[in-house]
């Protein structure tokens, strides 16, 4: 096969929705290794940490821009609770965790350390909140311990745990999957319970909460319908009402059925395909929500929040199953290439999403081992696309000639591209995910011109390689000197399985 081609036009001067910075958000979950071990190594550790926080993985976060953290789940977090978290560390309670490899969770990393990661990190803390095993009042108290000021018992309790001034936590969760290991509720019962914990999820001072209410798996359309009637009344245009402010989903890529998800790392191109193709179905799954949102909230006010997306394969050999360790390949990176170009279509609605998960867990930023850190080529897909954030999107208008790829009767388009626009400088972002062929590209750009040009690149020999402590480079960026200008815009051609930006400033 030959000849694959594309042409694009990027309107310059017309800007569109900004996409939200927090469509770059993370999440850790107390699981395998993404907390202790990763996050969390202790305060006798050899390893630099302050407060037992591992600082080189703090430094290579921050790198990202990293804009917030959900936190302690997951299905984790509709077993947790807070209190058993604050205070010395000798005295919190033993648990055990029951979802993720059944084993002893002892509690040292709880609120207070959460909260000191997240101002090492310089992102919003998301917590989310336990609906499934918890209390209406124990999270009405978690919300006043963090960010009360003034006098109350919670105040108290936070004061002699040895913080005085209150914490600032924008987002908080409403529960985690409700319809499964968060309750295995039907949507109608959770959606009232959704009202109820947000009533008692209180603003205290000027920390106004986003609150975020548990939502669908996959396309279960009709979950985020019996949500957004508890806040507003079909096809209405009264303002919705301000129980909760955004209304989640969740949607994995897998690249094989559920009970066989298929190594990270040996897979075929027919496997590569396959999972392109899952990836590229979040697409639909966001305009699907976006639309039964419409319905109810036309004016686009409540967001829409993917708070847990990204590839899962199966554990890597000889790893505790319950862990769900894996390595991350190129194939991931260009999973989540394709998935912000998506998100940054949808970014009028779409307002947060994080992927699963930060540190040792699923389709993951770092792996530790020990003292040795290595970044995956996902990481480099955040930290190459991180001017897009809070950046204003420029819409792609994308024609394309032979960059379609059929596997099983599904047809995966392999060429995806997004654009955006802040502080007058344009980046643009183009991958092709074509395994074997090249694709020639040209942009014609209008509405203005862009000055000197800085471009890089994401690729490897093969799609099925990865960065390892050994060879902590082996899929990373290099420069790019595959651009040149056209009379109207700028040309290249594009490496098979490759991910590209370009950056430039924007000129009248």
């Amino acid at each position: 096969m030959s000849g694959h081609t594309g042409s694009a036009i990027i309107n310059l001067d017309i800007e569109g929705p900004v996409i939200s910075r927090h469509l770059y958000g993370h999440f850790a979950e107390h699981l395998g290794r993404c907390i202790y071990g990763g996050f969390y190594v202790g305060e006798d550790s050899p390893i630099p940490h302050e407060g037992g926080i591992r600082l080189d993985v703090v430094e290579a976060l921050r790198a990202l821009n990293i804009p917030n953290l959900r936190w302690p789940g997951g299905c984790f977090a509709d077993e947790y609770h807070w209190k058993d978290g604050i205070g010395p560390k000798a005295e919190r309670p033993v648990m055990v965790n029951t979802h993720w490899g059944n084993v002893e969770e002892n509690n040292h990393f709880g609120t207070h350390e959460f909260m000191a990661l997240c101002e090492l990190l310089g992102a919003d803390p998301y917590i989310s909140g336990n609906v499934g095993s918890g209390t209406v009042r124990e999270m009405s108290e978690w919300v006043e311990y963090l960010t009360r000021d003034g006098a109350s018992p919670m105040v108290r309790q936070r004061r002699a745990n040895g913080r005085d001034q209150p914490w600032r936590v924008p987002f908080w969760g409403l529960g985690n999957e409700a319809w499964g290991c968060g309750g295995s509720m039907r949507a109608e019962h959770y959606a009232d319970l959704a009202r109820q914990y947000a009533t008692y999820c209180r603003d205290h001072g000027d920390n106004t909460l986003y609150r975020i209410a548990a939502g669908a798996a996959d396309g279960d359309f009709a979950w985020t319908e019996q949500l957004m009637r508890q806040i507003s009344c079909f096809g209405c245009e009264a303002t919705p009402k301000n129980f909760f402010q955004g209304v989640s989903f969740h949607y994995y890529t897998l690249g094989g059925p559920w009970e066989n998800k298929g190594s990270a790392t040996d897979f075929t191109e027919d496997g590569y395909y396959r999972t392109m193709a899952a990836a590229l179905r979040v697409d639909r799954l966001i305009s699907g929500h976006s639309a039964v949102m419409d319905c109810y909230d036309p004016h686009r006010r409540v967001g829409l929040v993917l708070d847990e997306w990204g590839t899962w394969w199966s554990v890597e050999p000889g790893t505790n199953p319950g862990f769900l360790f894996q390595q991350n390949t190129l194939r991931d990176a260009l999973v989540a290439s394709t998935h912000f170009d998506i998100f940054h279509r949808h970014a009028e609605r779409l307002f947060m999403a994080n992927i699963a998960q930060t540190v040792n867990v699923l389709q993951a930023m770092i792996l530790t081992d020990g003292e040795r850190l290595v970044l995956t080529p996902t990481y480099h897909v955040f930290e190459m696309n991180k001017g897009h954030q809070d950046a204003a999107s420029l819409a792609v208008h994308l024609r394309t000639e032979g960059t379609v790829r059929t596997v099983d009767d599904t047809e995966v388009e392999t060429l995806s591209a997004s654009a955006s626009v802040k502080d007058d400088h344009v980046l643009i972002s183009l991958s092709n995910l074509d395994a074997r062929e090249p694709a020639d590209v040209s942009i014609d750009l209008r509405g203005g011109e862009l000055g000197s040009l800085t471009a890089r690149i994401l690729t490897a020999d093969r799609i099925q390689d990865h960065n390892t402590g050994d060879a902590p480079e082996t899929v990373a960026p290099r420069s790019f000197d595959g651009v040149t200008r056209t009379g109207t815009g700028l040309r290249l051609t594009l490496p098979p399985h490759a991910f590209v930006t370009i950056r430039a400033p924007r000129l009248p």
